[in-house]
């Protein structure tokens, strides 16, 4: 499957004259590369920058604009929110501009997603709501429909489930009304998983079942994975152990099919968690540290990719600068060139008049005196000296023009020079890198993204506690990711307790009020 999507994205990138294929193939193209990005985030920012290119070069602001909002995608994905946000708002204003607001409505949507991220809901909501405004402009169901959806889950997550239930109700209603069976599934597990936090197991169990009927009729059982953990969760939860197990393990053997890692690691866990109700604890050890093993392959899988986004970044745009430079170079040559034309074109005029005129008088000069004889001579004398000066001008232009060339080829030569040294640097510093690769490198790298996604963050930590250890700063930058109590704890290699130790003794040290919690704390700064 990987090979597949990656050869698409070669063509993408090889084959400019695919720009001519019909819309239907452009879209598939588009949905190829959202596909990608799950896998190879990088590869697919080059294939949709590409896209992006060619669409400018085609005037085709409508692709341009999606090529931004799957670009603006890759960047969410990876934790890049501010690039994210800008890529949006670029391909907001296309759609906005162009009056495509069945488009722009789905950047809202996207862009309602990055602002809930980022713990700014209410920024969240009032993009949801201005999506939704839009799609009922143009009555798109399908859209009004996802919309819904996310406003119900925003307030699944503030723990207002009747308002949730109410707009997840809504969403399923106009996708039952445009026949979407993949729309109704997931509004069905969402609906599963509201009553599932109301502990109404049984309604819950009802609704993940009809999802997952849904999603079986459409054979996909890559969506029908998550479905498949929630009803081995819930029938853990109600005390059937042994009947929550099949749907578990086949959660697992998808998740192992489809190499989905966090889908592996959640099964893994459920697993885990029936095996030690079961009292068989050396199987629930097992199942809980293969998805312990998971979960670092998933931290260390994406801080790659956050590094390798970062270097395409970087060349990306390097390239736009070095283009924008030898743009402006052939703009003041072609001037300069332009320049020069005129010149020697007005300079030929000027002769050619002169001549013109020259031999007028000498014709008049053969009918005239001896005196208008001597003027034809003066003015013989003055036809040579202005052929001199022509000479002599054309001269100048030539030397001009060679000084020119030579100015830039020296530019050339240094800027060839400047590379070869960039790449040195380049060189010297992945040397430096490979060298200093010790056994914190996981968490080193870690640190580094994190710093880059929330340097708000350290820049105030820092600030308002100079006292904090290298281990408080990993229990706080943890709790700042929303991570739960076990993974800390597994991450950070100690006990539940001992982790509630080091909770209580970072609160003391940071002085925190009674009634006021650390993950409070560390989400205001």
């Amino acid at each position: 499957m990987k090979r597949f999507f990656i050869a698409i994205v070669l063509c993408l990138l090889l084959l400019p004259g695919m720009w001519s294929c019909a819309q239907d193939t452009l879209q598939m193209q588009l949905e190829a590369a959202g596909k990608l990005s799950q896998e190879s985030p990088d590869a697919a920012f080059l294939a949709l920058r590409r896209m992006h290119d060619l669409a400018i070069s085609n005037q085709d602001e409508v692709t341009a604009g999606k090529c931004l909002q799957q670009m603006g995608k890759v960047c969410f994905i990876l934790g890049h929110y501010a690039k994210s946000l800008d890529y949006y708002q670029q391909a907001a204003n296309i759609f906005t501009a162009g009056g495509h607001k069945a488009e722009e409505a789905a950047v809202l949507n996207d862009m309602g997603q990055l602002y809930y991220r980022n713990i700014n809901k209410k920024g969240a909501k009032a993009q949801y709501d201005k999506a939704l405004q839009r799609y009922r402009q143009v009555n798109d169901k399908a859209g009004m429909a996802a919309t819904y959806g996310y406003i119900g889950h925003y307030y699944e997550k503030q723990q207002q489930y009747d308002s949730a239930g109410y707009f997840q109700q809504l969403a399923l209603t106009q996708y039952q009304s445009a026949n979407d069976t993949f729309g109704m599934a997931g509004i069905y597990e969402n609906l599963g998983t509201i009553h599932e936090d109301l502990a109404s197991y049984d309604t819950a169990l009802t609704y993940f079942r009809t999802a997952l009927q849904l999603y079986d009729s459409r054979h996909d059982r890559i969506a029908a994975m998550e479905v498949l953990n929630n009803i081995g969760d819930v029938l853990r939860k109600t005390g059937d152990i042994k009947g929550s197990m099949p749907y578990s393990r086949e959660a697992l053997a998808i998740a192992r099919q489809t190499n989905n890692k966090y889908q592996e690691a959640a099964a893994c866990k459920d697993i885990a968690k029936a095996f030690n109700l079961m009292g068989r604890n050396d199987s629930a050890y097992y199942y809980m540290e293969y998805s312990r093993k998971c979960l670092l392959e998933i931290y260390s899988a994406q801080n790659n990719q956050q590094m390798n986004f970062l270097q395409i970044l970087y060349d990306t745009n390097k390239k736009n600068d070095e283009i924008l430079q030898l743009e402006n170079s052939h703009k003041m040559n072609r001037i300069i060139y332009t320049a020069v034309v005129i010149v020697i074109v007005l300079l030929v005029i000027l002769c050619l008049l002169t001549i013109s005129r020259q031999k007028l008088k000498i014709s008049q000069a053969q009918t005239v005196s001896e005196r208008n004889a001597e003027i034809n001579r003066v003015q013989r004398d003055q036809l040579e000296l202005k052929s001199k000066q022509l000479a002599t001008h054309t001269l100048d232009v030539i030397q001009r023009n060679q000084f020119l060339d030579e100015l830039r080829n020296t530019l050339s030569e240094m800027v060839q020079e400047d590379k070869r040294d960039q790449k040195k640097q380049l060189q010297q510093l992945v040397l430096k890198i490979n060298q200093n690769v010790n056994h914190e490198k996981q968490w080193k790298e870690f640190t580094g993204i994190f710093e880059q996604v929330h340097q708000v963050f350290f820049d105030k930590l820092n600030a308002l506690y100079s006292d904090l250890t290298n281990n408080d700063i990993k229990l706080l930058a943890l709790h700042k990711m929303n991570m739960d109590s076990k993974d800390m704890a597994t991450i950070l290699g100690i006990s539940p307790d001992s982790l509630r130790v080091a909770r209580y003794r970072l609160r003391k040290k940071l002085n925190i009020a009674e009634g006021d919690t650390l993950n409070t704390f560390v989400q205001g700064l």
